[in-house]
């Protein structure tokens, strides 16, 4: 098998499984309660300052009645505080919440492990080439998603 093929099979087998993977390593039971999806939003929220619906959402590439939907239902489960801005009251601001923040932190740690496992045995040049492979593949997705 050379190189063309042995990237496509592992690119393919990486997009069909991650996931897959990426659910039952981080919804646990403590999370049970939340889907894969709100995790990304849990992160894209993240710990530090509130930041405001479009904000987020731009982040996701969703609208804002979409992430409203999906933010409605991390409040009701205790994951996220919402509260209208103190200059415009118009604006929607929302944070992590406690338990929200030990979400984010689950979910960080799983990505921590990902990185170390993928980096394991691999020199500062290997890294490097790695880096510009992985920053090639997203350049074209944001180019194929222009296109479409």
């Amino acid at each position: 098998m050379d190189n063309f093929d042995t990237i496509n099979e592992v690119l393919v087998k990486l997009f069909n499984d991650i996931m897959e993977i990426e659910e039952k390593a981080i919804i646990t039971e403590e999370f049970k309660d939340i889907s894969n999806n709100d995790m990304h939003i849990i992160e894209a929220i993240g710990k530090k300052d509130s930041k405001n619906m479009s904000t987020v959402a731009k982040a996701l590439s969703v609208t804002v009645g979409t992430l409203t939907i999906a933010i409605n239902n991390l409040v009701k489960k205790g994951y996220v505080n919402r509260v209208r801005s103190e200059e415009d009251r118009r604006v929607v601001l929302i944070s992590l919440s406690r338990k929200g923040k030990r979400a984010y932190d689950h979910h960080e740690k799983f990505h921590e492990e990902m990185i170390k496992a993928t980096l394991d045995g691999m020199n500062e040049e290997q890294t490097e080439v790695l880096v510009k492979a992985l920053r090639n593949l997203c350049v074209f997705f944001k180019e194929y998603a222009k296109k479409g």
